[in-house]
């Protein structure tokens, strides 16, 4: 099955359901992995990375926009606030709220700026999170595993490269 194929017949309705129910495998493999501490895991995860984001139009899903607010640094709220003629202080008072953890997010999902047809209206000046989502692309995975562990239950692709990280990686 193509990857194309895979992520369009993907159930969004059932991934965070099927997402829940590995996750305590995924939990006990993610634990393993953190105390061997594997070489090449970077490689590993931003090869799967790019294979599958090869062949996927992310606009067919944008799972991740209607259902999780990035994280905004300030610069975000800067820049966003600019391309949109606005001064920060207004932008923050119309579209961000401070999270539980203290981190500045859009007030609502899906994303305020998320379009029917999936794009993204402030797609040149989108926070870095969003640059950088899934974050399957970056360095340091381990690092940041919990995260991914996270974008399984919401990006059907995240979904697979931890699938198939999980198989090529076992750890005993």
């Amino acid at each position: 099955m193509s990857n194309q194929k895979f992520i369009a017949n993907i159930d969004l309705t059932t991934l965070r359901q099927k997402a829940e129910q590995k996750r305590k495998q995924h939990e006990k493999w993610v634990a393993k992995l953190k105390s061997r501490t594997p070489k090449h895991l970077d490689q590993h995860i931003n090869e799967k990375h790019h294979q599958l984001f090869e062949n996927i139009d992310c606009l067919e899903c944008a799972n991740c926009c209607k259902t999780t607010s990035p994280l905004l640094l300030q610069s975000d709220i800067v820049t966003i606030a600019a391309h949109l003629k606005m001064k920060p202080g207004d932008f923050i008072q119309k579209y961000v709220i401070m999270d539980e953890d203290g981190d500045f997010v859009f007030h609502q999902t899906p994303c305020p700026f998320l379009g029917q047809d999936n794009y993204c209206s402030i797609y040149e000046v989108r926070p870095k999170a969003c640059k950088e989502y899934p974050h399957t692309q970056q360095r340091k995975q381990l690092s940041i595993i919990e995260i991914t562990l996270e974008n399984v239950a919401i990006c059907p692709a995240v979904f697979r490269i931890f699938d198939e990280i999980e198989r090529e990686f076992e750890v005993k």
